[in-house]
């Protein structure tokens, strides 16, 4: 998922949640009642910062902030990257809680 903009995602079938984690300083954030047809439709999009700026938050799904980018900076090299993201958004939660 080569982009400019997103530096990794997540969606949480259960919750319905996406999480993105922006490139620099831009941080990470849940979006809430995501279906798993609008990530799916996400995640296969040429350019995901388009489709984020032009499709996804013209949505106003709700959200939350919850980190900073600075978590974690996925590569192809790091295949565990879903994991330590889910754990570092885990932490965020419990923190804002």
């Amino acid at each position: 998922m080569p982009s400019s903009v997103i530096a990794a995602m997540h969606y949480d079938d259960a919750t319905r949640s996406l999480s993105i984690v922006y490139r620099g300083k831009r941080g990470t954030y849940r979006y809430f009642d995501v279906s798993p047809e609008e990530y799916e439709e996400f995640r296969a999009s040429p350019s995901k910062g388009t489709y984020l700026n032009q499709v996804f938050k013209s949505r106003q799904h709700p959200y939350q902030r919850v980190g900073t980018s600075r978590i974690i900076h996925p590569t192809d090299r790091e295949p565990a990257w879903q994991e330590q993201l889910q754990k570092s958004l885990s932490k965020a939660s419990k923190t804002t809680e």
